[in-house]
């Protein structure tokens, strides 16, 4: 058995892109900075109306369930504008592709 090679020159489209989850990790954790500046510059008096005083971990806890879905949609948004942008900075390369396949010699 013998490989045979046929290569061909093709054009291709090379641009950055982004990585989406590394955006969206970003913003977690922001949404959670954000959520523990809230908690720290919060007043734990008792309220009027209810007669209630909610303890800090449970002020960080609503916090985090708004903060963090805000984190992520805003990391999220940071990434495809700059998905957006970076089309604008593709460039077209030609790329050299190869296919090797093994050629049967024994006609037998």
């Amino acid at each position: 058995m013998s490989r045979h090679s046929t290569p061909e020159t093709v054009e291709a489209t090379v641009r950055p892109v982004p990585r989406y989850g590394v955006f969206i990790g970003i913003g977690v954790v922001l949404g959670i900075i954000a959520a523990g500046v809230l908690t720290a510059m919060g007043s734990y008096e008792p309220s009027r109306t209810l007669d209630v005083v909610y303890p800090p971990g449970q002020v960080f806890g609503f916090a985090l369930l708004w903060m963090v879905p805000i984190g992520i949609a805003l990391g999220g948004a940071v990434a495809l504008i700059l998905d957006r942008v970076a089309r604008r900075h593709a460039r077209v390369v030609r790329v050299e592709h190869e296919r090797i396949a093994e050629v049967d010699d024994d006609a037998s």
